[in-house]
């Protein structure tokens, strides 16, 4: 090793989604939403001065924590926005954890938490899923440095009851609770609501599903007034511009279309419930899912053969090697189309499979 490489950090990277950019593909492999974002999302970038480009945006992007917080019934001061759910989490890993004490998370979940436990040397301890990829809150009673999970899961797509996140909160008073929201607006509860109670919850979002904006980087953390001016304090301290023109008008037109929001989720969840009913009788298994993704296994085909089948066709779902996961498929809800090219497909495979 040469000298100058023993001060270099070295970390395991997070390993993004295969991003294809093929005619005719099916994409199903990175939770994407598969309808456009808001009509006023486009208005609103036709309609900007290309002017403003030459100066910095507002550091507090402050249009957008306004939309934001009037969206959601909370004050302003509630409400801190980043480029994107990943960038607010790194910000508040690095705000938050920083006792000394190992963090906590599940051993199955988002597996950007340990890359970002490991960049910013903070120890941190998994805690076991029960077998049916269920949150089981007595993991979280040991004395930890902070606690962050997903709901839904992910990749498991699982829901955690409002009432597990409580007992999780209750447990632990003296360090921060983050949940990550990621999925939430398919059909889970939120979190949102037990912030009035406890002012060691985070409550993170993003555009990037739901609203259908994943290329433009907008993700949001709500909480106390008191625990977003610190993660302000953090951000400024690092990087006082990070989101830029674009992101600020853009997510403020698709805030405020609160109609098409919902009606593309309808849509979104209707496909999923569709599928659901279709995959169980091609011989999947799988939880109920909460989220715009399934996550299945089949009872005599192999996850990984199924991968590589479908692959070859050009459809794109998600496969992890890792254990207790390595035998499932993580399917992301594409339009009903998709979905039925994806189906007839598997149909074919498994009946010639035999």
């Amino acid at each position: 090793m040469r000298a100058w490489e023993k001060n270099i950090r070295k970390v395991v990277p997070y390993t993004p989604g295969e991003q294809p950019n093929k005619d005719r593909m099916i994409k199903l492999n990175t939770n994407e939403n598969p309808y456009p974002p808001a009509p006023g999302v486009q208005k609103a970038l036709q309609a900007m001065d290309i002017d403003r480009l030459r100066l910095y945006p507002d550091p507090a992007a402050s249009d957008l924590v306004e939309a934001i917080a009037q969206e959601l019934g909370v004050k302003p001061e509630q409400v801190f926005a980043g480029v994107g759910s990943d960038d607010v989490l790194a910000m508040c890993f690095m705000t938050f954890f920083n006792s000394g004490k190992p963090i906590l998370f599940p051993d199955i979940t988002y597996s950007f938490y340990d890359v970002w436990a490991d960049v910013f040397r903070i120890p941190y301890v998994t805690v076991p899923l029960d077998e049916h990829f269920d949150i089981q809150p007595q993991g979280y009673t040991v004395e930890n440095g902070g606690i962050v999970f997903p709901n839904p899961n992910a990749p498991t797509g699982v829901e955690c009851p409002q009432s597990t996140i409580e007992t999780i909160l209750k447990n632990n008073p003296d360090v921060i609770v983050i949940v990550d929201e990621a999925y939430v607006d398919f059909g889970a509860v939120s979190a949102l609501p037990l912030l009035e109670k406890y002012e060691n919850l985070v409550v993170v979002q993003t555009f990037s599903k739901s609203r259908s904006m994943a290329g433009m980087r907008i993700g949001y953390a709500v909480a106390s007034p008191d625990l977003i001016r610190y993660l302000n304090d953090v951000k400024y301290s690092f990087n006082s511009y990070t989101m830029d023109q674009t992101a600020i008008v853009t997510g403020v037109a698709a805030v405020r279309d609160r109609e098409y929001f919902e009606k593309t989720i309808q849509k979104i969840v209707a496909t999923r419930e569709r599928t659901k009913l279709r995959l169980k009788e091609l011989g999947f298994s799988f939880r109920d899912s909460r989220s715009n993704f399934l996550f299945v296994t089949h009872e005599s085909c192999p996850a990984r053969e199924l991968f590589e089948a479908l692959r070859r066709q050009d459809i794109y779902v998600r496969y992890f090697a890792k254990p207790r996961i390595d035998n499932y498929l993580r399917i992301t809800i594409g339009t009903d189309r998709q979905m039925d090219i994806f189906l007839e497909f598997l149909d074919t495979y498994l009946s010639e499979r035999g």
